[in-house]
């Protein structure tokens, strides 16, 4: 009985800091790369401008049309739908230059641990398959699968 009120107290004084806890900004909201790094597209825009155009290549005897070459250079950006997940929101913007996929963005999705440590796996996947046929992280599987849905969202939109 001696020993039962100070375990006691020291129980509820450990307690307390825990009850009172509340995340600071860093856990709260969503993760969005595309307003994260504004700076980034810019530079990339202007190399983009920078660079000297290509002559245009020819094979054999058939020289590839003006229109077809424009069409290949061309950059377009497209924002996939946002799917609810049980962590949160998430939604990619995928860059294109012709057909190919040259850069996918997270614009929203949930700000935990998993997620962060999983968005560069989704991103390099999707780079690699050029399409969204891409693995699910593990520890992030709703995230995964939310991703996955806006990225072939926005492929479908794109074509």
């Amino acid at each position: 009985m001696k020993r039962a009120i100070p375990v006691l107290a020291l129980s509820v004084a450990g307690l307390v800091p825990v009850w009172l806890y509340s995340p600071g900004p860093a856990h709260e909201g969503e993760i969005n790369e595309a307003a994260a790094a504004p700076e980034t597209q810019q530079q990339t825009q202007n190399q983009a401008q920078n660079q000297p155009q290509a002559a245009p290549k020819t094979t054999g005897s058939t020289p590839v049309p003006q229109q077809q070459q424009q069409q290949q250079a061309q950059t377009r950006t497209v924002s996939g739908r946002a799917v609810n997940t049980s962590e949160g929101t998430v939604q990619v913007q995928v860059t294109f230059q012709g057909a190919k996929i040259t850069d996918v963005k997270a614009l929203r999705a949930p700000n935990s641990n998993p997620t962060r440590m999983a968005l560069p796996l989704l991103r390099e996947s999707a780079l690699k398959a050029q399409s969204a046929d891409i693995d699910t992280v593990s520890g992030a599987t709703a995230t995964s699968e939310g991703y996955k849905q806006s990225l072939q969202a926005a492929i479908d939109g794109a074509r």
